[in-house]
């Protein structure tokens, strides 16, 4: 599931969920509820993410395996 790729992305580069929060402009409390899929997470979100962790939104969405970026 994509919350699992949340975790192991912020996770991989040594940062808290209040880090990638303050990135978001949000609370921590509710990115902490897309980790666990208690949410959904935004598109806007997930752009933002993708690009801070140099991948692709579908990596992060669960729909490839392949971590790099598209071209």
């Amino acid at each position: 599931m994509y919350y699992q790729r949340l975790r192991d992305l912020r996770e991989d580069k040594d940062l808290n969920q209040t880090d990638i929060a303050k990135l978001l402009g949000i609370d921590q409390r509710v990115y902490s509820n897309y980790e666990i899929g208690k949410r959904e997470i935004p598109t806007r979100f997930v752009v933002t993410l993708a690009k801070f962790y140099k991948t692709s939104t579908d990596y992060i969405l669960g729909l490839t395996n392949e971590i790099k970026p598209y071209r």
